[in-house]
């Protein structure tokens, strides 16, 4: 008899086990959307410097973050020639604006600004090619040497524009 109690017991565990064992989901949680049947290789070329006024940390910078975030976020493997994917351009922008001006006529606000133009080749899907300019920006007190804030400000704007890459090339978003 107190086997008949204790075999509801054992058969909802038992079914609670095969419904949790058969259900497979899967989440991407870096957006990428990629057939790895289809892609298997990104050719990522070095992107110069060519904008009027340089700084020449940004380059290196630049090209180490966006080779970065394909090895960290895709499986797939970076060649220098021939890749199903291919990723080329330059950094076309590096520039200082005034965005305030105080009463005294000086400026209160300076922007720093960094402009890369892409040129993407899906060799699996060329309807997914583009040539497109990604930019960000980052103001800072006047009062303060760019020298100062270059290389932060530098960090944050190279990690945006790589993000923006990223999404346009493999995210499809």
């Amino acid at each position: 008899m107190d086997w008949i109690k204790q075999c509801p017991r054992f058969l909802l565990a038992l079914l609670t086990l095969l419904v949790v064992s058969s259900c497979a989901i899967s989440y991407k949680f870096n957006g990428a959307s990629i057939d790895y049947t289809k892609v298997s290789t990104i050719q990522i070329d070095y992107f110069p410097l060519k904008s009027m006024y340089n700084y020449s940390p940004l380059g290196t910078t630049f090209n180490e973050k966006l080779k970065d975030i394909y090895a960290a976020q895709t499986r797939l493997s970076q060649v220098k020639n021939g890749g199903d994917m291919i990723i080329s351009g330059e950094i076309t922008n590096y520039q200082q604006l005034n965005q305030a001006v105080k009463s005294d006529g000086y400026s209160s606000e300076t922007q720093l600004k960094v402009t890369v133009n892409v040129r993407f080749v899906n060799n699996t899907n060329h309807e997914e090619d583009f040539e497109q300019q990604f930019s960000a920006f980052r103001n800072y007190d006047s009062s303060l040497q760019l020298t100062s804030v270059q290389d932060g400000l530098i960090e944050e704007m190279v990690k945006e524009i790589v993000e923006q890459i990223f999404n346009a090339t493999v995210a499809n978003w």
